[in-house]
Order: C-alpha cells, then structure tokens, then sequence
C-alpha cells in the first residue's frame, strides 16, 4: 500500500474541492445563460435595412415600405377610409413566436390609421381574418377626415355611426376589447408613441405610453363569446393560432416605426 504524506494529501483534498467548485460554477453559468437567453431582446429592425421583413403572403417587401432615418417607414399619401380596399401588409418573416413581450415605437399622421398583428398565419386574404390587431390609429382626428358612416352600419352601429367607436381607438384588441380611456395617453398625431404588447396563455396586456389599457384571458368563455358575437363571428380562424408573425398594417397611411424588439416568455 501506498503512503502518503501530509502535503500530498492535503493537495488532492484541494483539488477535490477545487473541481467540485469548478463544476458548480459551470452548473450556475449554464443556468443562468438560459436564463438570460429566455430574458433576451431580439431586435426586429436594425434601423439601417429591411432585412427579415416581407410582404404578407410574399416574398419580397412592397413598394413604399422603407428603412429611413432609422425607422421602418411606410411612405404613402393618406387615403379616405370610405375608399379603403386593402392593404400591402408586412411580416416579420424570420421567426414566428409564441409567448412574448413586443416592444415598438410609432407615430402616424393626423387623420393615419395602421395596426400590430400578432399570433398571425398566412394563406388567408388579409391578416385580420385570422390575427388579433393592437390598433394604432388617430383617435382624434380619423372621424373629422374620414367618413366612416358605412363601416360602421355594416357593422350594426346604428347610434352615430359617424364616429370612431371604443373598439376601434388606439391600443384597442381590435373589436374585441376596447382600450380603457381611463389614463389612456395618446400623444398628438405627428408624435411618438410606445406600445408594448405582453401575450401568455394566461393573459394577454396591451399598454401604451407606460399606461397599461387593456388586459383579457385568450381563448376563455368571455373571448369566445365575444369572438362570437361580432365582427369576427363568421371568421372561423380568427384569434384560434398560439403562435405566427409579428405584422405591420398598412391601411392607406403613412407610418412611422422604430425601435421594434422582441422578448421570449
């Protein structure tokens, strides 16, 4: 048998602790870089190109949609919304998602109009018919510019159809929930406005401008009631997905975007 002295074995009791620590460090890393990769913002405009986004149902970017002065851009004149046929709408095709939090950064013109889908697949006609749409629109102009008049009887508002209706205002779940106007902040058209948008199974939160405005649970009996009762009740498709694109509306307006990026949850 083998003897070893003091030294020695004081040496190889170091090297045991020295590796179990070593081990542990490893452990503590690869937890937290998991952690910290759940956590982290995926950026889905570079300011510079247009890299990752396409035409919804397309290949390529439609004319008009611009990277400028570090904002993704939908440069367009402004059209009445009693002409409004449809749109050249764009996705951020790279990677559908899940779970997340969005974070955007937008202004629209006096009189605009434009949405943010969500959870959105493509092969139907246009992204409303399946996606839930955070509306961006100018709540205090859009009825004095447009006439919305046959929008609104169409869709069985018969008491003012003329005006811009809770459902339809800015940060809203498009016809589904209507944005809270208590604290609700809109900056003025021509100004920036922030909007974050957080989706869990459990529930869904629309903010805007630091000020949380609406928050519902997907897919319950109250969403599918009201799913059922209005506009979307004859769109099979509509809000059913878990997962899909990130999308940019473009509803006959000028849009400005910038500072778009995403979080896993």
């Amino acid at each position: 048998m083998r003897k070893f002295t003091y030294p020695t074995i004081l040496f190889l009791l170091l090297s045991i602790v020295s590796c179990k620590t070593d081990k542990n460090k490893k452990e503590d890393l690869k937890v937290t870089t998991e952690v910290e990769t759940k956590n982290e913002w995926i950026t889905l405009f570079d300011g510079k190109t247009t890299k990752g986004w396409r035409a919804y149902n397309g290949k390529e970017l439609p004319p008009g949609w611009i990277a400028k002065n570090g904002e993704l851009q939908f440069d367009t004149e402004l059209g009445k919304e009693q002409d409004y046929t449809g749109g050249t709408d764009i996705i951020y095709g790279d990677e559908e998602f899940d779970n997340f939090e969005l974070y955007v950064e937008w202004k629209l013109p006096k009189g605009g109009n434009s949405g943010i889908f969500y959870h959105l697949k493509e092969g139907y006609d246009s992204p409303p018919e399946v996606s839930p749409e955070y509306q961006l629109i100018d709540d205090e102009n859009y009825a004095s510019i447009h006439d919305l008049t046959d929008y609104n009887l169409s869709l069985g508002y018969t008491d003012k159809p003329e005006e811009l209706k809770p459902l339809q205002q800015t940060a809203s779940d498009y016809a589904m929930h209507a944005a809270d106007p208590n604290g609700k902040i809109l900056n003025p058209a021509g100004e920036w406005n922030t909007t974050k948008i957080i989706f869990t199974p459990e529930q869904v939160e629309h903010w805007l401008n630091g000020k949380k405005v609406v928050s519902f649970v997907p897919w319950d009996e109250a969403w599918y009631a009201k799913k059922n009762s209005d506009k979307w009740k004859n769109s099979k498709d509509y809000g059913k997905f878990k997962t899909g694109y990130i999308g940019f509306q473009d509803h006959s307006s000028p849009i400005w975007f910038r500072n778009i990026k995403i979080k896993k949850l």
